[in-house]
């Protein structure tokens, strides 16, 4: 446990908080005012798209074509920035037409989205996550039955004890270590307040399933255009990464993406096609 609090000291940036009390510090959702996603040019495609009313993104890459279907209704601020940075809305053309999927992980996911193709990219700016940690049942799940949250319980402790040096740490370990035996108890979704994350109890947020289109981020807050597309489920990102659509045709693309690696898959056109 020592070694494990230290390394991550080291690597993670910390905003501190006065509060001596981890388990004092509840959770409380966040306001939140829900939009009308508006898809202003309206696209045609000739894929093979589901009849369902729905808005889809429609994804021509040098592998093929992969369809994905769009949650207006469950994340509408992520999906507008989406539809407006394809569309060419905030940037002055379509934003993703020629990136890569520069990270792509056999077993996990597949990302794209970044003009740099190296994973420090996005549009120039960022917003923040929409996600109901309480309508994916994290409140309901104890941290010491999620281990895959135990580095966020470090994050918290060391933010709940005000500890600001390597030193500090060192010299408060054993209270460091008994403070984090207590979060066992707490809920992921407690844990996740505590390091930074804000959710807000308005919308129905989707699960980080196979074929699960999310944001790709450094943090609570940091969206901006980069995504991911999972090929696999991943319940340890749920109540990290707004879930803002679903893979619906295509999967054998996202394998021969997975494949390629790195870098060796690019977006040739990405529309946008309403069917709602």
């Amino acid at each position: 446990m020592n070694k494990l609090l230290i390394f991550f000291f080291i690597l993670t940036n910390i905003i501190f908080c006065k509060d001596k009390s981890i388990l004092k510090n509840k959770y409380i959702p966040t306001p939140y005012t829900k939009i009308e996603v508006v898809v202003s040019e309206k696209q045609n495609s000739t894929a093979k798209i589901p009849d369902k009313k729905a808005i889809y993104a429609v994804m021509d890459t040098n592998k093929g074509v992969i369809v994905l279907e769009l949650f207006h209704e469950n994340a509408p601020k992520t999906v507008q920035n989406f539809i407006d940075l394809a569309q060419g809305k905030k940037t002055g053309k379509p934003f993703y037409n020629g990136l890569v999927f520069h990270r792509v992980i056999p077993d996990f996911m597949i990302q794209g989205g970044d003009p740099q193709g190296n994973g420090s990219g996005g549009p120039g700016y960022n917003f923040e996550d929409e996600i109901n940690a309480v309508s994916l049942g994290l409140d309901k799940v104890k941290l010491k039955d999620a281990p895959s949250f135990g580095r966020y319980a470090q994050q918290a402790v060391i933010k709940s004890m005000n500890i600001k040096s390597q030193t500090e740490l060192n010299e408060r370990i054993k209270e460091a270590e008994e403070t984090l035996e207590k979060t066992k108890e707490m809920s992921v979704l407690d844990i996740l307040h505590l390091s930074g994350y804000i959710y807000n109890e308005v919308l129905e947020s989707k699960k980080a399933t196979k074929g699960a289109l999310a944001m790709a981020n450094a943090g609570p807050n940091t969206n901006g255009s980069q995504f991911f597309i999972n090929v696999i489920d991943t319940p340890h990102l749920d109540g990290l990464h707004t879930v803002f659509g679903q893979l619906v045709v295509g999967e054998d693309v996202a394998s021969k993406i997975v494949s390629a690696g790195n870098g060796n898959s690019k977006i040739n056109n990405l529309i946008i096609v309403d069917r709602r």
